[in-house]
């Protein structure tokens, strides 16, 4: 395994010279700097190089992408796009960042999945008003 300059490790590296065509999963970091078709899939972290060209759906922690994506991204935590990263497909994370540059083309669902409960119509107290008090529209106009 290699490590990372702040100590961490880095479990798979597939070199700008790798092509890598199936589904492909890890539980540790991986830094992608060449061509995979497919799936990818960890439990970390994910890097995608500038150079790098992905037609597979992925699924990791955190990730940063500077390369071409094709397929669906769900990052659990964060998402970070550079300036150089070109993505086609739907995106959902729960933070993004995204550099003046880069592209997505695609829906994108970020933010926490919580939703705020719904009031209906029928819950809501009702107003009476007495039809005295209903003043014809034709007579408000004059």
């Amino acid at each position: 395994m290699f490590k990372k300059e702040n100590g961490e490790e880095i479990e798979t590296i597939i070199g700008p010279s790798v092509q890598v065509e199936g589904n492909f999963v890890a539980n540790g970091d991986i830094i992608i700097e060449g061509t995979v078709s497919g799936s990818i899939k960890t439990e970390k972290n994910l890097r995608i190089g500038d150079e790098a060209k992905i037609y597979a759906d992925i699924w990791a922690a955190n990730a940063i992408i500077a390369g071409e994506v094709q397929g669906s991204i769900t990052i659990k935590d964060s998402l970070e796009l550079t300036n150089t990263a070109k993505v086609f497909g739907d995106v959902k994370t729960k933070t993004i960042i995204i550099s003046s540059g880069a592209s997505l083309q695609g829906k994108c669902l970020a933010g926490e999945e919580k939703r705020s409960k719904g009031e209906k119509i029928e819950d809501r107290p009702k107003v009476v008003i007495p039809k005295e008090k209903i003043q014809p529209l034709s007579e408000k106009i004059k």
